[in-house]
């Protein structure tokens, strides 16, 4: 299968065996209506003009692609570049796809927004554009998330958004997600679900993807502008894959290695991460097929990561598909590595990484040092880490009450 049919879903959402849609019959007519405003306005010049317009003027795209010639320095070896998600309105990648995926919502005349987010840079991009557009906003949490994502929780009130604790399970992404879908099912006229990450049932992984494509065909051109050419390595962290994707999608017919990197917490051998890539087996959760981390009866475990947005059992299905072809390579990255990476960037180049992204950044520092100076990496630095200071401070032992 070549790379240009690794990217776009069969007629039925189905990237390769992975994908699909495994929802109950209610929720059918909702997605059939969804896939079918998703391919009739999104390709349209009117959709596309507002679009864009909003990316450059309200978002402040394109962000910038930064050579962290500091941190290159003290690494040795392969230069890092770093492009700047963070710098994005309200601090992460996330607010790309919840731009497009509003904007259609106001296409198809819904008036209620739901979503679902764990580090809570998901659920301040939904309120933040829902607040732009006047709707209604509702964004479920699990309870854990809640207790350390406490700034971003905030955030939302302030944009006039309701958060709605979650109580189930493991009380982070996944339940999150289970409880948003119990809404939807509940009130099919009047609203959209906005997903945040490329996973869930057709057509959510392909349009979360197509939102977030900005990232790599601004950084396709930014590098051949800057570099003179393409990166050797693009670099980024993977929880349900919109981030990585986003970048990666623009590049699958270069020549340009890819590295997606998981939350390992503490050690894949040790039950505690959130790798499902690494360390998982196929299944199905929240409506496709994937990689989860699941038990012998086909339970999900328990996941665990030190960064909220990274601490979900599944992966999008475009993901694993790419990781069977071998186009995209998987790694794992520990908690304390990832600390180390945020440490690093922070001190070397003053910029403070979301934990997820220091995921990214830790993989490169130790991939950068055993490569020639000639070679260049580019990592996907998805988020900004003001949300994640509470977590750092505890990790060492700094309270901030």
């Amino acid at each position: 299968m070549s790379d240009r049919q690794q990217e776009q879903p069969d007629d039925k959402g189905r990237f390769g065996p992975y994908g699909g849609r495994y929802v109950s019959e209610i929720l059918v007519p909702n997605l059939e209506e969804l896939t079918d405003a998703f391919q009739h306005h999104v390709p349209s010049s009117e959709f596309q003009r507002a679009y864009k317009d909003l990316l450059s003027h309200y978002v402040g795209r394109p962000s910038p692609l930064y050579f962290a010639e500091r941190l290159t320095q003290a690494v040795g070896g392969a230069e890092i570049w770093l492009k700047r998600e963070d710098l994005n309105h309200t601090g992460a990648h996330k607010i790309n796809n919840c731009i497009g995926q509003i904007l259609l919502a106001t296409y198809m005349g819904k008036t209620r927004i739901i979503a679902e987010t764990g580090a809570g840079q998901h659920g301040v991009a939904t309120a933040t554009v829902a607040a732009r557009f006047g709707l209604e906003c509702i964004v479920y949490m699990g309870e854990e998330d809640i207790e350390r994502q406490k700034l971003n929780v905030f955030r939302m009130t302030l944009l006039g958004a309701e958060v709605r604790p979650v109580s189930s399970g493991s009380r982070t992404l996944k339940d999150a997600m289970n409880e948003a879908m119990r809404d939807w099912v509940s009130h099919v006229d009047d609203t959209f679900y906005v997903i945040g990450s490329a996973a869930g049932p057709h057509p959510y992984p392909a349009m979360v993807r197509d939102f977030q494509k900005v990232i790599g065909i601004e950084a396709r051109s930014q590098s051949l502008e800057r570099m003179g050419a393409l990166p050797d390595t693009l670099v980024a962290c993977v929880g349900g894959g919109s981030n990585a994707i986003g970048l990666f999608a623009p590049f699958l017919d270069d020549d340009v290695a890819m590295v997606g990197v998981e939350a390992a917490g503490d050690g894949l051998d040790t039950g505690r991460h959130a790798a499902s890539l690494s360390a998982g087996s196929i299944g199905i959760l929240h409506g496709a097929k994937s990689y989860l981390l699941q038990d012998e009866d086909g339970q999900i475990a328990h996941t665990h990561s030190i960064s909220a947005g990274l601490d979900y059992p599944g992966i999008g299905p475009q993901h694993a598909q790419l990781k069977d072809s071998e186009r995209v390579t998987y790694v794992g990255i520990s908690d304390s590595e990832a600390l180390n990476g945020f440490r690093m960037l922070s001190e070397y180049e003053g910029i403070l990484p979301a934990l997820e992204s220091s995921h990214a950044i830790a993989w490169a520092i130790d991939h950068a040092s055993s490569r020639p100076s000639s070679e260049r990496i580019l990592v996907n630095l998805s988020g900004r880490g003001d949300k994640d200071t509470h977590t750092v401070a505890k990790e060492r032992g700094v309270d901030l009450s």
